[in-house]
């Protein structure tokens, strides 16, 4: 689980350097974030261009454990992440810590967070992180500019919602096993959008403290689900890597069910109806 060696990356999708997409020939700064929201709802043309456009001059990096956002102080900026991991959370006065969900490559998060005097919440980063940093007016001109990328942004937060009663659904209902084996699915659900799972592998940066501050569990009492899962031959976690064996059986171990991230395309024009693809690669 804290081991350092990362995980190897995907294979038959797009090609991966450290969690960023590339696509030969084609702006590529932008590609998990086109992906991420082509899944929710199809991109026209205009759409794609104007967010490779706007991100690829707008590229930050940040280290491993630091604050992007910080609670009680305002946001200025909204962010697109394109690699790495982070997650929101909230500190206690004693100091223990909730955390409430991971960003992961693909998310857009702070979005009109800037309409409000102060942030509710921290977001720190798990691991290096690249991201789009797109202040009040890149934001609202990219989001006017086009109705496709307007529609996929708002279907984006709707999913982000219905992903936050589900945790809390697990935090209220679920058992300590329900709980752990809920969030595997839904991480590795989250990253097949943006080429980043191969089959039912993925990178999983995530350690035992992390997981217990996610699942509102000990660190002792997830160590032992996670020797529960290995025991009966579900997953296999090591190398920051995890790899679910039967990814139908951790379902009904955890009474998950995707179609709070998958919300589902209305019919659309046929210029909005592709997927973005890759010479040589299918469209997932």
């Amino acid at each position: 689980m804290h081991d350092q060696h990362p995980a190897e990356p995907p294979h038959g999708t797009y090609p991966v350097r450290e969690g960023v997409m590339t696509l030969p020939g084609r702006g590529t700064a932008a590609q998990p974030v086109i992906r991420r929201l082509n899944t929710l709802l199809p991109l026209s043309d205009r759409g794609v261009a104007a967010l490779e456009r706007v991100v690829a001059g707008r590229i930050r990096h940040a280290g491993a454990n630091e604050e992007l956002v910080s609670e009680g102080r305002p946001v200025r900026s909204v962010r697109m992440i394109l690699s790495g991991w982070l997650c929101r959370q909230k500190i206690l006065e004693d100091g223990r810590r909730q955390i409430v969900s991971f960003i992961l490559p693909g998310d857009t998060c702070d979005a009109h967070a800037y309409l409000l005097p102060a942030a509710d919440h921290t977001i720190s980063t798990l691991t290096p992180v690249v991201y789009g940093d797109l202040n009040r007016e890149d934001y609202e001109a990219l989001v006017a500019s086009d109705r496709s990328l307007a529609e996929a942004l708002c279907c984006e937060m709707l999913v982000n919602m219905a992903s936050q009663r589900e945790w809390a659904v697990s935090l209220g209902r679920r058992d300590a096993l329900e709980r752990v084996a809920h969030l595997f699915c839904e991480l590795l659900e989250r990253l097949r959008p943006v080429g980043l799972a191969e089959g039912n592998a993925c990178d999983f940066p995530v350690t035992q403290l992390d997981l217990a501050d996610a699942t509102g569990l000990s660190a002792v009492h997830v160590n032992r689900i996670i020797q529960e899962l290995r025991g009966t031959g579900l997953i296999a976690l090591r190398a920051r890597t995890l790899t679910v064996s039967d990814f139908e059986a951790l379902k009904s171990v955890a009474l998950f069910n995707a179609n709070y991230l998958r919300p589902g395309r209305r019919g659309s024009p046929p210029e909005l109806e592709r997927d973005i693809t890759v010479e040589g690669s299918a469209s997932s």
